[in-house]
C-alpha cells in the first residue's frame, strides 16, 4: 500500500501544478464521470440552494423562529426537486440567544469603545453592564498558569496568534481561547472574559462562536473582540506602564429555556433499499450575525446538488440520504439527536461539507489501509479535479455523530481553508463571499466520490 500511495501522491502532485490545472478534465467516460464533469462546468443547484436560503431566510440562530423558517424552506426545496422521504425531525434543546447590542468600552486610561460580540452560552452582564480591571493573557497557556483566585473581581483578556492555513489547523491552536478560555478564567475568579476573535482577517468584525463552562463553574459574561480592537487593547497594555486598564462591558444574552429545533432529511432512493445508505451531512443553522452562506448554507447546497447529480447519472444502488442538521453551532444538538433517534439504522459511509465553499484539495478516509482498493479508486477518480490522496485518517464532520457512534466508514473531502477563518462566525458570512467556480468544483468532486460509494455493494471496512 505504501508504494501505491507514493505513486498516487506523485500523480496528484502533477495534476495540481498550474500547467495541469489549466488542462481540466478530458473527455468523460461513463454517466457518472460525465455528471461530475458537467457539474464542474455548469452546476447551478448548489448555488440555487445557498442563494435561496440566504436571501429568503437569512440568519438561522439555533432554536429560534428563524431556524424554523430555514427548516421549512429546506423541506420545500427538497420536495420541489424530487427528493423522497423528506421530513423535519424535531427535538428539544436548551436555547441561548444573543440579546441586544453588545458594548466594550475602555474607561481608563485610554477611553474608547471596542467592537465586540457575545460568545454562545455567555451569561449576561445585565443591561447596566459591569466595570472592572482587565488582566491581559497573551495566550491560553498564560491563563492556565495563572494562580487560583488571582482573577477575583477582574475581566480576563485572552489573546493568541492565529494564522491562515490551508487545512484549518490554526483553529486547533487558537480555538481553546474561545472553547474553554472563559470557563477557565471564571474558575480563577474572573467576573467576565473578553478574547481576541478566533479569526484571521484584519477587519473590524468580531467572530462569535460557542464557549463552555466546566461543571461547578457558574457561567460568566464572555465576548470576542475584533482583531484590530484586540491589537489596540494589547498596545494599551504595552503603553500603560503598569497602570490598570479598566473596561465597561455590556453583554445581554439570554437562556430562554427549552425550544424546538429539528433535522431536515431527504433521500434519493437506491435500487437496493436493503443496503445501508450513504449519508451526506451539513448543518442548516447559523449564528445570528451572518447569513450562513459559507457556514454552512454552501455545505447543504453541495450535498443536495451531489445527490441530484448522482441520480441524474442513473439510480444508484444504495440510497443517498441528505442530513441538514439543526443547532450545530450551539452544541451539536442536531447531530446528537439524529444519532439517538437512528442509532439502530446502519449507515454505510458518511461525508460532511462544513468548511466553506472553496476548492477541495485532498481526500481522506478511515478505510485507506483497511480497504485500499476502494480508496485508490476514489483517489484516482478525483485526481483530474486537482484532489490529492493522503495518509490522514478521516474523522468526519461535526454532524456525523451517528457514523462515529456506529464505528462506520468516513470520507473527508478537505476544502481549502485559507480564507475560511476570515469569514467564520462573522457578519461577513454572506453570499458574495462564495466563488461559484470553486463551489462547482466541490459539487464535481462530491458527485464523483458519492457516485462510486453509492454504487459499491461490498462493505466499506473501516479501520478498527
Amino acid at each position: 500500500m505504501k508504494t501505491s500511495l507514493i505513486a498516487l501522491a506523485a500523480t496528484a502532485a502533477f495534476l495540481t501544478t498550474p500547467a495541469a490545472a489549466q488542462l481540466g478534465p478530458g473527455p468523460c467516460e461513463g454517466a457518472l464521470a460525465c455528471a461530475a464533469d458537467g457539474a464542474l462546468e455548469s452546476d447551478t443547484i448548489a448555488w440555487d440552494f445557498v442563494e435561496g436560503i440566504t436571501t429568503e431566510v437569512g440568519p438561522r440562530q439555533a432554536g429560534t423562529e428563524a431556524e424554523k423558517r430555514g427548516r421549512d424552506w429546506a423541506v420545500n426545496w427538497l420536495r420541489s426537486r424530487g427528493f423522497a422521504n423528506v421530513a423535519d425531525e424535531p427535538y428539544q434543546m436548551d436555547t441561548w440567544v444573543p440579546g441586544g447590542p453588545a458594548m466594550a468600552r475602555v474607561v481608563a486610561p485610554y477611553a474608547q469603545e471596542l467592537a465586540i460580540v457575545p460568545l454562545g452560552n455567555s451569561a449576561s452582564t445585565g443591561e447596566s453592564g459591569m466595570t472592572a480591571e482587565v488582566v491581559y493573557f497573551p495566550s491560553y497557556a498564560d491563563l492556565a498558569a495563572a494562580p487560583a483566585g488571582s482573577l477575583k473581581g477582574k475581566i480576563a483578556f485572552i489573546s493568541h496568534d492565529m494564522r491562515p492555513t490551508q487545512d484549518g489547523s490554526g483553529y486547533g491552536f487558537a480555538g481553546p481561547a474561545r472553547w474553554t478560555g472563559p470557563g477557565l478564567a471564571a474558575s480563577k475568579g474572573a467576573v467576565a472574559t473578553v478574547i481576541r476573535s478566533v479569526g484571521t482577517e484584519t477587519d473590524r468584525t468580531p467572530h462569535t462562536g460557542g464557549t463552555s463552562f466546566p461543571e461547578g463553574v457558574k457561567a460568566t459574561p464572555a465576548g470576542a473582540l475584533s482583531n484590530p480592537d484586540a491589537d489596540n487593547l494589547e498596545r494599551m497594555f504595552a503603553r500603560a506602564d503598569g497602570k490598570p486598564i479598566t473596561m465597561q462591558l455590556v453583554l445581554t444574552p439570554e437562556l430562554i429555556g427549552e425550544t424546538t429545533s429539528g433535522n431536515v432529511v431527504g433521500e434519493i432512493v437506491g435500487t437496493d433499499p436493503s443496503l445501508p445508505p450513504v449519508l451526506l451531512a451539513c448543518h442548516l443553522d447559523s449564528w445570528w450575525n451572518g447569513t450562513g452562506a459559507f457556514d454552512d448554507g454552501a455545505g447543504c447546497g453541495i450535498a443536495a446538488a451531489t445527490a441530484l447529480n448522482v441520480a441524474e447519472a442513473g439510480q444508484p444502488l444504495r440510497t443517498i440520504r441528505v442530513l441538514f442538521a439543526g443547532a450545530e453551532e450551539t452544541g451539536l444538538w442536531g447531530s446528537a439527536a439524529y444519532s439517538e433517534a437512528h442509532i439502530d439504522e446502519p449507515i454505510a459511509v458518511g461525508i460532511e461539507s462544513d468548511f466553506g465553499a472553496d476548492r477541495i484539495w485532498r481526500i481522506d478516509s478511515n478505510f485507506t489501509q483497511s480497504n485500499p482498493d476502494l480508496y485508490r479508486k476514489l483517489a484516482l477518480a478525483v485526481a483530474r479535479f486537482g484532489v490529492a490522496p493522503s495518509r490522514e485518517v478521516a474523522t468526519g464532520g461535526a454532524d456525523l455523530n451517528i457514523v462515529r457512534d456506529q464505528g462506520g466508514a468516513l470520507v473527508d473531502l478537505q476544502q481549502d481553508g485559507t480564507r475560511y477563518f476570515d469569514l467564520h462566525h462573522t457578519n461577513n458570512d454572506t453570499l458574495d463571499k462564495i466563488d461559484p467556480a470553486q463551489l462547482r468544483q466541490n459539487v464535481a468532486v462530491w458527485t464523483q466520490v458519492v457516485g462510486i460509494l453509492a454504487n459499491t455493494r461490498e462493505p466499506f471496512k473501516p479501520a478498527e
